[in-house]
């Protein structure tokens, strides 16, 4: 019999309460980390000072030119050899925040360009300082413009958080094939898994379109 509903049963309540748990805490962590690390990107690459825009230029190419899976590893096997030591679910959220990061901080920055000049030339005329200038006149409307481009790159991080079972991090996916393994059986539970992720993704994809459908009427 090619599907067992006593068995797909059995290891739902596993996958769904341990696997779905953990994926939702590395998308969602990793999601504000990439967030925070983007905008602040973002903002360096706007600075006055030739060598940080330069910096934060290699930086960002840097990281968006090489794989995921190779700064988990790094982050996992490498930086415990100069005393920088996470725990596997920890390393998974920085690297996922960290590489997203690098594609949120483009998605701030065309935001932020986004915004008319004369904003910029009017906080000027009233001699708002810099910080009060991005807090209160350019961020707030920046953000809102980006919030769907940057809804869509938490929906391809949630397809990513499979790649943590390299590192012990048992998600969905890994949650599955551990269910899989001790039955050698992986119809059911691998099954379980993808339609899992379809039921995520096609939510958050939901929840962006909503997002589109709400800035563009502000705006």
């Amino acid at each position: 019999m090619l599907w067992d509903w006593e068995f797909a049963w059995s290891v739902f309540p596993k996958i769904v309460l341990d696997g779905l748990r953990i994926t939702l805490i590395a998308t969602v962590a990793g999601s504000v980390l990439a967030y925070l690390l983007g905008l602040a990107l973002a903002l360096l690459r706007r600075s006055g000072n030739p060598v940080i825009r330069s910096v934060t230029w290699g930086f960002i190419e840097f990281i968006r030119s090489t794989p995921l899976l190779v700064q988990i590893f790094f982050f996992f096997f490498v930086l415990p050899d100069v005393g920088i030591k996470f725990d596997p679910l920890t390393t998974g959220i920085i690297a996922l925040g960290l590489h997203y990061s690098t594609y949120t901080a483009e998605v701030y920055r065309a935001g932020i360009e986004a915004v008319p000049a004369g904003q910029w030339e009017a906080a000027v005329a009233l001699s708002l300082p810099p910080r009060r200038t991005w807090l209160a006149v350019i961020l707030p409307q920046a953000i809102p413009r980006v919030l769907p481009a940057l809804g869509n790159y938490s929906i391809s991080m949630l397809k990513e958080t499979p790649l943590l079972l390299m590192i012990g991090v048992l998600d969905i996916v890994g949650a599955a094939d551990q269910a899989g393994s001790r039955a050698f059986r992986y119809v059911e539970p691998i099954t379980i898994a993808g339609v899992l992720f379809l039921l995520l993704s096609y939510s958050a994809s939901l929840l962006v379109r909503w997002l589109e459908r709400r800035v563009a009427y502000s705006n």
